[in-house]
């Protein structure tokens, strides 16, 4: 397999002198970056009113090869903008047949949405149906939608079980996009993704979006895409670059005060993240008792009450959003502009997720992440992995294990605890 390299910093600018690839776009009369790589009049019409001009740096680097049908392997980290880099080349390429000619498959039934939602935002300019197929909703009406649809947007599950049930046919589709790989490795989706892909035409354009191509992401491009061009956003730091960290100090029992006073100062929409499911929904309840606009999202929620609350927190009418890690996979908000480890991430990657959530395609955020002192050790730990050291010291905090004072003969605060045992009395 030959794999073509560029590679772009996160702030590099347009190109200079990008080279037209339909004529079409000479007769548009708005200034669009868009409209410089050959989009068409109606597409660049329909992002410039969702005030849309400005290229990202994947965009540029993946819109003359996606819009030439070539291959390509795109690595780049979540909130760079890549959706519409794959979405405005299959607007442009496809033509209304009333069948799939084009699939998106995707980890979540969030990302499913909300990638489809993208799509008919730009589809309608060129007269295409979109659909999304999705597991936790009845499958009658999605069937009847992803039978007529041009460009299906789904999830691997669903989309196996109704290619077995034979009620979607995927026999025409002639573009692919795999969107966020590494997130359907990790969530243990890859099998069904073979599967999909073994079952689609020789014949077609395969793009491939993962924040890593390496281990069995790229065995998987190697296999299944052709000559494909490599292009990568290097990012130097592990961690978001344009937001903003700050660790706070606090103790279990003053955690919900402490979020309050967070939740008062300015800001935009809010995500919080709570280890557990019960969490989520009673610091939801508790958030809306003291007068803030909350929603709950987590795994036990259907998914037609998943929806809702995504909305309403999408739409502003609750600015607030409390969350487990597995609802909030593929979240993907505009104007999120702080996101708060309520309960502290898993590792180094759960935190770049989470945080991950603002800050998108070139927008500032902030990241808050509460520690209490038993959770000093482990987050300085993670704070250095993370290259945020700096922003954890000015919180006051430090990697050494603050010890709880007792009254009872058990250390003080600071002190370390004795390794002699005592004698257990009966």
């Amino acid at each position: 397999m030959r794999w073509l390299v560029s590679g772009l910093a996160p702030d590099v600018g347009r190109r200079s002198d990008p080279t037209p690839l339909m004529t079409s776009a000479a007769t548009v009369p708005l200034t669009s970056a868009f409209a410089d790589f050959g989009v068409s009049a109606p597409v660049v019409e329909v992002l410039a009113r969702r005030n849309i001009t400005d290229t990202f740096p994947i965009q540029e680097l993946v819109l003359p090869d996606a819009l030439a049908g070539r291959d390509v392997l795109a690595r780049s980290r979540t909130g760079s903008g890549k959706t519409l880099a794959f979405a405005v080349p299959i607007v442009e390429r496809l033509s209304p047949s009333g069948k799939p000619s084009a699939l998106v498959l995707v980890p979540t039934r969030e990302l499913a949405a909300q990638v489809a939602e993208e799509f008919r935002a730009i589809a309608g300019a060129k007269h295409l149906r979109v659909a999304a197929v999705y597991g936790g909703v009845g499958i009658t009406a999605q069937v009847d939608r992803a039978r007529r649809a041009d460009i299906l947007i789904a999830t691997p599950g669903r989309l196996l079980d109704l290619l077995r049930r034979r009620l979607v046919r995927i026999n025409r589709v002639r573009t692919c996009v795999l969107d966020e790989a590494d997130r359907m490795l990790d969530m243990g989706f890859i099998p069904d993704v073979r599967l999909i892909l073994s079952l689609l035409s020789d014949d077609r354009q395969t793009m491939l979006f993962s924040a890593t191509l390496d281990g069995e992401i790229g065995r998987l491009a190697g296999e299944f895409t052709r000559d494909p061009v490599l292009h990568e956003i290097h990012d130097d730091r592990p961690v978001i670059a344009e937001a903003n960290h700050r660790f706070v100090a606090v103790e279990a029992k003053d955690k919900l005060d402490t979020l309050v006073r967070e939740l008062g100062a300015e800001r935009g929409l809010t995500l919080v993240f709570v280890r557990t499911k019960r969490g989520a929904a009673r610091l939801a309840r508790n958030l809306n008792t003291l007068g803030f606009g909350a929603e709950a999202l987590h795994g036990d929620m259907s998914q037609a009450a998943r929806e809702r609350s995504l909305a309403r927190f999408a739409s502003g009418k609750a600015d607030v959003l409390a969350a487990t890690d597995v609802a909030a996979r593929g979240l993907d908000v505009e104007h999120i502009s702080h996101v708060v480890n309520f309960d502290p991430p898993a590792d180094d990657k759960a935190y770049v997720h989470r945080v991950g959530r603002t800050a998108r395609a070139g927008r500032g955020g902030t990241g808050v992440t509460f520690v209490t002192p038993d959770q000093q050790a482990e987050m300085g730990k993670m704070a250095d992995i993370l290259k945020l050291h700096g922003e954890f010291a000015d919180a006051g905090l430090s990697r050494v294990r603050v010890v709880r004072p007792s009254v009872e003969g058990r250390p003080r605060l600071g002190q370390q605890p004795s390794t002699r045992r005592r004698r257990r009395r009966y």
